[in-house]
């Protein structure tokens, strides 16, 4: 079975036995605080999150394993440094070859997904939820998550936060510090807070002569 299938049978799943998990994965609001499931897999997701921290450099065979357990749709030679502290794993794909240097977090849940060979930087954040505008449901804790999505061969610098909604294009360079709030076209060096695109990729590759 693909790492692709498993993450698809395990969703299906839990979309199928319990209606705030498929309204998360549908884009549409929920009450977390509420929830008979939600606060059951965030715990889950933060707990093995722990036991990977404790044990990398002690086993980091069995951090790795606990790693692949918690995110059925890692890919392979995917390397990570912890700490990491997500709040779920089932909606997370990350492609093969993605480097996660320290510090890596995602706050929320609905899809994220990570292309191959991508290189993300120290204290990178993804943020997928966004909360009620209105004071009355942002009290109830009405919230509604917003897919996530990183192109393959993208480099986050250290400390990117990237928001709810966002899709960064195929080999994008994004500045140290940045604040990603919109959609990021591939093949661009973009910085800032609000990130915008600063220019096209050079073509720094050695030359003779």
């Amino acid at each position: 079975m693909s790492e692709a299938v498993a993450v698809s049978d395990r969703l299906a799943r839990l979309i199928r036995e319990h209606d705030d998990v498929r309204a998360l994965f549908a884009e549409e609001w929920i009450q977390y605080r509420t929830s008979a499931k939600l606060p059951d897999l965030t715990w889950e997701a933060q707990s093995v999150c722990a036991r990977i921290n404790r044990v990398y450099f002690d086993d980091p065979g069995e951090a790795m394993r606990l790693f692949h357990e918690l995110i059925p749709g890692a890919g392979t030679g995917i390397d990570f440094r912890p700490p990491i502290n997500l709040d779920y794993g089932v909606g997370l794909t990350i492609g093969d070859g993605t480097f996660l240097n320290k510090d890596f977090l995602i706050v929320g849940g609905g899809y994220v997904t990570i292309g191959r060979d991508c290189l993300i930087g120290p204290r990178c954040s993804i943020y997928t939820p966004n909360h009620a505008e209105d004071r009355e449901r942002r009290r109830a804790g009405w919230e509604r998550a917003s897919a996530v999505t990183i192109g393959d061969d993208v480099w986050l610098g250290g400390s990117v936060t990237i928001t709810p909604g966002v899709t960064i294009g195929d080999d994008a360079i994004i500045g140290a510090g940045s604040v990603v709030t919109r959609d990021i076209p591939a093949g661009v060096v973009a910085v800032g807070n609000p990130c915008r695109v600063l220019r096209p990729i050079a073509d720094d590759s050695p030359r003779n002569g």
